[in-house]
């Protein structure tokens, strides 16, 4: 029973964080120049560092997905 809470819990906070990246990306990746540079003026960077920061926040957003949310979500399909 709580097994199969929590596969549902997960299964629901991987579906919700794999949107958000895909939102993120989405208006990221076409927009990206515009944004950079509203984002370098707001924060005194270069645009280079904003550019090279979205990219590492995705990169690392992604790999909190794996770990944190898909890992554990197989990991329950198996056990239950």
């Amino acid at each position: 029973m709580i097994g199969e809470i929590l596969r549902t819990f997960l299964g629901w906070c991987l579906l919700l964080n794999i949107a958000i990246l895909l939102l993120t990306a989405i208006i990221i990746i076409p927009l990206k120049h515009p944004i950079s540079r509203l984002h370098a003026k707001i924060f005194g960077l270069e645009e280079k560092v904003v550019l090279r920061s979205y990219f590492q926040y995705m990169a690392c957003y992604k790999i909190a997905i794996i770990v944190l949310n898909l890992v554990p979500y197989i990991t329950l399909l198996i056990m239950v």
